[in-house]
C-alpha cells in the first residue's frame, strides 16, 4: 500500500513537472543605451497557486561574468542577493505575478548590459527557465536617421557664429577676386597670342 502511494506521487510529480513551462515573450531585445527596456516571460500557474510556493531568481550572463538582477523568494523580493551593477535599476511588476508572468523593467540601460538573460522559476508543482537575449547599442552606433545634435551656442551671446560668417564672407570674396583676376589675365592674353600669330 505505501509502494502505491508513493508511486502515485512520485508520477504526480513528474507530470506536474512536465507540463510546466517557463517561455520568453520574446527571444531576443534591442534597445539604445540610456534608454529602459521591459524583459518578460510566463510560467505555468494553477487556480490554487500560493505565492509562498513562488521561488524565481533572474540574472544576466555574459563572458565575464553572472549578475542576479531580479529575486523572489517565497512571494518576497529579496534585494539583498542583487547584483550592484543594477542597483536602483531593475523593478519587478508583482501584480502579473498571479497571471503567471514575470516583467521586469530594466532603466538607464548601458552597453554592458548585453547578454542573456535568464529567469528560473520554481514552484511546489514544477521547475524551469527561459532564456532571452538583450543586445544594448551604444549612443553612437545608432544609423544616423536623425538630425545631428548642434554644439551649444557660445557664451559670447553669438559672437562666435558672426565671425564664422564673417569668415566664410571673406574666404568667398577672396575666391571671388582670384577668380577675376585670372579672368582678366586670360582675356587679356588671348588677343596678344593672335597678334603675334597675325605678325608671323
Amino acid at each position: 500500500m505505501i509502494c502505491r502511494i508513493l508511486l502515485h506521487i512520485v508520477l504526480n510529480s513528474c507530470v506536474c513537472a512536465a507540463t510546466f513551462e517557463v517561455n520568453v515573450t520574446q527571444s531576443s531585445y534591442q534597445a539604445e543605451e540610456n534608454h529602459h527596456i521591459t524583459l518578460e516571460w510566463t510560467f505555468t500557474t494553477k487556480p490554487d497557486m500560493s505565492f509562498t510556493s513562488l521561488d524565481i531568481l533572474c540574472f544576466l550572463v555574459t563572458d565575464q561574468k553572472v549578475s542576479v538582477l531580479y529575486r523572489l523568494r517565497e512571494g518576497v523580493e529579496v534585494s539583498e542577493s542583487l547584483d550592484e551593477w543594477f542597483s536602483g535599476r531593475v523593478q519587478g511588476d508583482k501584480d502579473v505575478l498571479r497571471e503567471g508572468r514575470i516583467r521586469l523593467h530594466v532603466s538607464r540601460l548601458r552597453t554592458d548590459d548585453s547578454g542573456q538573460y535568464q529567469c528560473e522559476v520554481n514552484t511546489d508543482y514544477g521547475s524551469r527557465s527561459g532564456r532571452c537575449e538583450l543586445n544594448v547599442i551604444a549612443a553612437a552606433d545608432q544609423p544616423q536617421t536623425q538630425r545631428p545634435t548642434l554644439s551649444p551656442e557660445p557664451e559670447t551671446g553669438g559672437q562666435g557664429r558672426l565671425n564664422d560668417g564673417l569668415t566664410t564672407v571673406a574666404a568667398l570674396a577672396g575666391a571671388a577676386s582670384a577668380l577675376v583676376s585670372v579672368c582678366i589675365v586670360v582675356c587679356c592674353q588671348k588677343p596678344r597670342k593672335v597678334e603675334k600669330h597675325i605678325e608671323m
